[in-house]
């Protein structure tokens, strides 16, 4: 197997969560590049496609490819592409990773088992699959309240020996978690925060920065927050999380990406549909997201990029 060389591979600082833009039932490709070439410009460290927020539950096989092609050439290189390819099936997760390794992709962001509830010998043994039969770095996504299943201490320790398992990313929220890590663990590890508003204390305990939906809206912001971490300057960063906390609270009134998808149309035109189950935003919670972005509506959108 390829020696990854783990933490020297794994991008730092904030990470985007990508929505999936849609028009009516249909993917918006153009809108897709656009707000990714927006991430890239605006000092984002890495994209995640089909991730948490970008309803990969909702997306067809083909659209996945589609976009994970469109995220590596937009990319360029410029900054490392994340594919979200865990599902709840072994060997589908196994394909889907191994397709994202052809279409040049730099990790893959694999959810735990959702609905099937394994056991922890199972919960280990999905990984060790997915890592004998594809070479490619791989991030577990921690996410207890999605899944139904979390993480043991032990499990995690086994983890630690498949070389491709690199990176962990916790939505939990949780910063004890962190901190009852054992420190060999949490140097083994690229650990990375899947809660924006409790991003800030995660990497100061250690973590490698974040996983961020909020990123979607406000990526120099995000982008500005974790460079205050990473250069020691924790009174900017305690800035910018004063700034950035009302729109991290007024995300999380609802599902993701349902209101981030609202912020976007307000800040890039950009359409807020998303596929059922979602359904879109309460009254209340587009008020919310309108104050939190007020200080940001005022100035003009940038120019969108043009697709060939």
């Amino acid at each position: 197997m390829i020696d990854f060389t783990p933490l020297a591979s794994m991008p730092e600082g904030a990470i985007c969560d990508l929505i999936t833009p849609f028009h009516g039932d249909q993917l918006d490709e153009a809108s897709f590049a656009d707000l990714a070439e927006w991430q890239i410009n605006s000092g984002i460290s890495g994209l995640l496609v089909s991730g948490p927020t970008g309803e990969p539950w909702a997306l067809t096989d083909e659209e996945r490819t589609r976009l994970i092609r469109l995220a590596v050439a937009v990319a360029a290189g410029r900054v490392p592409v994340i594919a979200g390819t865990g599902t709840n099936c072994t060997e589908m997760t196994i394909a889907r990773t191994a397709e994202a390794k052809t279409m040049g992709v730099n990790a893959a962001y694999v959810v735990m088992p959702y609905y099937s509830k394994p056991a922890q010998e199972g919960l280990f043994r999905h990984y060790e699959a997915i890592a004998s039969k594809v070479d490619l770095p791989l991030i577990v996504g921690l996410a207890p309240h999605r899944t139904a299943i979390d993480l043991s201490p032990r499990t995690l320790e086994r983890l630690a020996t498949l070389p491709s398992v690199v990176g962990i990313a916790d939505e939990t929220g949780d910063i004890t978690r962190l901190v009852a890590m054992p420190a060999a663990l949490r140097q083994r590890f690229a650990l990375y925060s899947g809660h924006d508003l409790t991003a800030m204390p995660f990497t100061l305990m250690g973590g490698r920065g974040v996983i961020s939906a909020a990123a979607n809206l406000v990526p120099r912001l995000t982008v500005a927050l974790h460079q205050a971490l990473a250069t020691g300057n924790q009174q900017s960063a305690q800035s910018l999380q004063e700034r950035l906390s009302p729109l991290f609270q007024a995300l999380e009134r609802e599902p993701s990406p349902a209101a981030v998808k609202y912020g976007l149309s307000l800040l890039r035109g950009m359409s807020d549909d998303v596929r059922l189950p979602l359904t879109p935003i309460v009254a209340e919670t587009t008020a919310a997201i309108r104050m939190a972005l007020a200080p940001v509506l005022c100035k003009p959108a940038p120019a969108r990029r043009q697709i060939l």
